[in-house]
């Protein structure tokens, strides 16, 4: 630990100095056989000789990478991508994900500085955290990376693939099970309704949900493995799925178009891979591919069964972004 913590010493005090230099300002798939363990046990107390003053309480847990010595009431913590849970959970993250590519998580409706992922970490760096919380995304030279800055715990897919074992999980990393409990008997009642209102409006009539992409305006099939949408529509809903959906062991995949007519739907979910549907490009490429033949030809096109959405909050199977589809589902098929 003591060899440990003097490189995390050089290395910010070096990364720093480059940050003064060049007048930088402030401005993330692991294997899913790795074992995760709870965030668990052992606290120790240090003190600061210098300062005269004790420093704060420390405990090990253990993720992907090993045993990782974290603060018990981290107060500035950052978990890339999974920003939603801290938000469900009353904590405001000190940074939030951003890809030049994808966008954030608009939805969240953070005023935090954003960190560039596909950039430097100088950012994250700048803002001081005690706590990082990476998930299946990262590999072990990006956790190294990270852990030089402040203790990093890692979260595999296959926490991830559970929405309440994802919150849970962190919660416990932050000190707050409490809160997490409260948090799930909220969303335990919520889709307990939403499951009977649904179930009322749509009887046996199935539900998929799709993606255009808007490079070059393939469409993506989401089945019910999918961890963004999979567990609350298929298994908490209850809503049925296409047959071309439920034959899926992948998450998603590239739906020929001549496959669209036999996807067999009765209402199709349908989200653009980046931007908003507002935007020109969006808007002309969805309009022209509802006016296409083999649109035509799909049932639910036919019967107006076809329901473009928000795509930052349903591209994520987390808590917030949970509620907020359920909210939306209810505004579109049981109004």
């Amino acid at each position: 630990m003591a060899l440990r913590g003097l490189v995390k010493a050089g290395y910010i005090l070096l990364l720093s100095a480059a940050i003064m230099l060049s007048g930088c300002g402030a401005e993330g798939d692991q294997t899913e056989n790795a074992v995760v363990q709870q965030p668990s046990a052992t606290t120790e107390t240090s003190t600061n000789s210098q300062a005269g003053n004790a420093a704060a309480e420390k405990r090990l847990v253990t993720d992907q990478f090993g045993e990782v010595e974290i603060p018990v009431q981290p107060k500035r913590v950052t978990a890339l991508y999974r920003e939603d849970y801290l938000v469900a959970l009353g904590v405001t993250p000190i940074v939030q994900y951003y890809n030049p590519m994808w966008g954030k998580q608009d939805y969240l409706g953070l005023e935090v500085p954003l960190l560039d992922v596909t950039g430097s970490i100088e950012a994250l760096l700048a803002s001081e955290p005690d706590l990082i919380i990476t998930a299946g995304e990262g590999d072990a030279a990006q956790y190294e990376n990270y852990s030089k800055i402040a203790p990093t715990y890692h979260i595999t897919n296959e926490v991830l693939s559970d929405t309440r074992e994802t919150l849970k999980v962190i919660a416990g990393l932050l000190g707050l099970p409490e809160k997490a409990e409260q948090v799930l008997q909220d969303y335990e009642s919520r889709i307990s309704q939403v499951k009977e209102e649904l179930k009322s409006a749509l009887g046996d009539e199935s539900l998929v949900v799709l993606r255009m992409n808007v490079v070059d305006h393939s469409i993506n099939i989401f089945g019910t493995q999918n961890i963004f949408i999979g567990e609350l529509l298929y298994t908490d809903l209850e809503l049925k799925a296409p047959a071309y959906a439920q034959a899926m062991t992948e998450g998603n995949m590239v739906l020929a178009e001549e496959s669209l007519p036999e996807l067999g739907a009765d209402h199709i979910v349908l989200l653009p891979s980046n931007g908003a549907w507002e935007d020109e490009e969006n808007a002309k490429a969805l309009q022209e591919m509802l006016d296409s033949p083999i649109w035509k030809s799909i049932p639910a096109v036919k019967e107006g069964h076809v329901y473009p959405v928000e795509r930052s909050y349903w591209q994520t199977g987390a808590i917030t972004a949970n509620f907020k589809k359920m909210d939306e589902l209810l505004k579109l098929l049981a109004p």
